[in-house]
This record gives structure tokens, sequence and C-alpha cells, in this order.
């Protein structure tokens, strides 16, 4: 009985059945260990915060997520962007979801882009799906689209004019 207990009492304690637990672990399944590590790189960093004293006047690009809360002069691309209620954003906005609290000006496109009550929008929605709230100032239009964030060309039809200019220039 005392050999059972004592076997029992190290194994909770993890000082002598932590070592030929592991290793058991490791020789039955070290691949499976191996497997599951690059698994863990893949999981989402946290988003990256752009803080309320930030100016940035580029454009910035990420398949991650963003959450801006200062002031950006340029185009942003992720795959989740939040505008922060005291953000403003002068550029082109193009991710899988968006959620606009502060003022854009400039065009929107994204799969799902949501509208809070505090936002200010000015300039076109491209989206599959879009949700606006009650309190919400918005100007500009509005276009549905099976696939907005490749469909660059759509609402850009200023080519057409400058071919038609050409041939009777």
């Amino acid at each position: 009985m005392f050999s059972k207990s004592k076997v029992e009492q190290p194994g909770q304690k993890g000082t002598e059945s932590s070592t030929p637990a592991p290793a058991s672990s490791q020789s039955a399944s070290g691949t499976g260990a191996a497997d599951y590590r690059p698994a863990v790189p893949k999981s989402k960093p946290p988003a990256s915060v752009l803080s309320a004293d930030l100016h940035i006047k580029g454009n910035i690009k990420t398949s991650g997520d963003i959450q801006v809360e200062g002031q950006i002069d340029g185009d942003i691309r992720a795959h989740l962007l939040t505008v922060g209620e005291g953000a403003t954003v002068k550029g082109e906005l193009v991710a899988d979801d968006v959620v606009i609290n502060g003022r854009i000006v400039g065009r929107v496109r994204g799969l799902k882009v949501r509208l809070t009550s505090t936002a200010r929008v000015e300039g076109d929605i491209i989206h599959k799906t879009i949700a606006i709230e009650s309190g919400a100032h918005f100007e500009g239009s509005v276009q549905r689209q099976d696939d907005p964030l490749n469909a660059t060309g759509s609402p850009k039809t200023l080519p057409k004019p400058t071919a038609a200019e050409s041939q009777g220039g």
C-alpha cells in the first residue's frame, strides 16, 4: 500500500512521475507535440493600437488587426479595422471587418462595415453587409458588392471619359 501511495504522491507533486510522463508523452506524441507548436505562432496577435496622440502621414497595410485612436492621413488596409471615437482617418479604408466610431473622410471598402452612433463618414461605402446605428452621420453613397475588397475598378469609372477625351481631342 505504501508503494502505491508513494507512486501517487510524487505524481501529484510532479517530481518523480513528471520525468517519466513527459518522456512517454514525447515518445508517443513527440511528433504530435511538434505539429502543435507551429499552430501556436499561427494564433492571431493582438490588434495594433495607434494611440490618440499619434499622427501618421502615409499608408498602413497589415494582415492583422488595427485599432486607430489618433489621426491618419493615408490609406489603411487590414483584416479588422476599428476606428476609435476620437480618431480621424483621411483616406481609403479596406478591411474584412470595419467598425467606425470616429471620423472618416474617404472611401470605405469592407465585407462587414458597421457605423456606430458616434461615426462621421464623408465618402462612399462599398460593402457586402452594412449596419448603421441611429445617430451616425453619413454623407456619400452606399454600394453592395459580393467582393468589395477586390472590386476597385467598379466605382472608379474615370478612365472611360479619359479615353473619350483623347478620341475627341
